[in-house]
């Protein structure tokens, strides 16, 4: 009897210890699978065939008791739960217009145990990045398109033109405006290479190269521009002893291009300034005019290729609107970055911030005046 008793006493206590096992072994799978879940970035709810949520995961939290713009995704995720506990799979996109701006797809699909409805999953899902590169391919190609068209058209009509005329003094004028579209296209393609050079291109070849150096001669470039235009430009040079690992053809055209855009977006009679200021281990070139400024809208999307704030504008002043989006894969290429602070009709200032090579204690800046 007592043998009996111990026995059954044991193989309880054997129960007991590969249940408690079980249970943590079981919790253990759980944490792992509520971690993974965690981990995937997107939103997770799980409700059963009532409708009761029974799981949702750290990302789906932002949802709960929701308020504003993640309100209406909330209410979105009720109704297509419904819809999936019917047996319906079902997405839809949700834009938010924030700030910030996002754009989430909700996507329901029904559960099934053992053949019976069990309830439903809930995946919410951000597409901002993606839905942002897709619009910025779409206006690249829809862009470039445009951009090489209006010139190879405007010399097939030049052709068309001088073919059919007898006098000298009319192709002469036909062919120099074909000798400008010519150009036109020239730069388009010119620029388009250089962006897919420094895309492709992962580490730049640098070499040291003094700061002075390479401002002066973007100075020198820009000097009959803003000449014609009736500019003052105001250099401020850096000190000599300051000098930065870069590619300088690569550097000197993104200068260049700020420089560029300064003057044919600045009023006649008003002042582009160039200078330095020195930034941690940094040294920022300052690039300010007082134009026409832009508008606080456009200001997240001016580093785009082809983007163009004043469209009109921008055909009269040239220019194949890709010179900022090379100025940012410059930045980027060297380890720097560019940023722009704007007031509409007050004028724009770009920053372009470089390490420098080596250590400086101070700076300060040789004022060379006027230029």
């Amino acid at each position: 009897m007592r043998r009996r008793l111990r026995d059954a006493h044991e193989q309880a206590t054997r129960a007991e210890t590969e249940a408690r096992a079980r249970a943590a072994e079981l919790g253990q799978q759980l944490s792992r699978l509520t971690a993974a879940v965690d981990a995937i970035g997107d939103a997770v709810i799980v409700v059963d065939a009532d409708g009761v949520e029974v799981a949702r995961n750290a990302a789906a939290s932002r949802f709960r008791a929701a308020r504003h713009s993640d309100a209406a995704v909330a209410e979105l995720i009720d109704r297509l739960v419904a819809r999936a506990l019917d047996g319906e799979e079902c997405s839809q996109e949700q834009p938010l217009f924030g700030p910030p701006r996002e754009v989430l797809v909700v996507r329901a699909v029904p559960l099934h145990l053992d053949g019976a409805r069990a309830g439903a999953v809930v995946v919410v899902r951000d597409v901002t990045e993606q839905r942002r590169t897709d619009d910025v391919r779409r206006d690249f190609v829809a862009n470039v398109s445009h951009e090489l068209k209006t010139p190879i058209g405007a010399m097939a009509l030049l052709a068309e033109t001088i073919a059919s005329s007898d006098e000298p003094e009319t192709a002469r004028v036909l062919t120099d405006q074909m000798l400008r579209e010519t150009d036109r296209l020239a730069r388009i393609v010119d620029d388009l290479l250089d962006l897919s050079l420094i895309e492709a291109q992962e580490s730049p070849t640098r070499e040291q190269v003094p700061l002075h150096v390479i401002l002066d001669e973007a100075v020198e470039r820009v000097r009959a521009l803003a000449l014609a235009h009736g500019m003052p430009l105001r250099y401020e040079e850096p000190r000599h002893d300051l000098s930065i690992e870069c590619d300088p053809t690569k550097l000197l055209g993104a200068i260049t291009n700020l420089l560029d855009n300064a003057i044919k977006y600045s009023e006649e009679g008003g002042t582009v300034e160039l200078f330095t200021e020195r930034l941690q281990g940094r040294v920022v070139i300052v690039v300010r005019d007082h134009g026409i400024g832009i508008p606080s809208r456009d200001l997240e999307r001016i580093f785009e290729r082809f983007y163009r704030v004043d469209k009109a504008r921008s055909r009269v002043t040239g220019g194949t609107g890709l010179g900022l989006s090379i100025v940012r894969h410059v930045a980027h290429a060297h380890g720097g970055d560019v940023s722009v602070e704007s007031t509409e009709g007050q004028g724009s200032t770009f920053r372009l911030a470089l390490p420098l090579a080596g250590q400086v204690d101070s700076l300060a800046p040789a004022r060379a005046g006027a230029s």
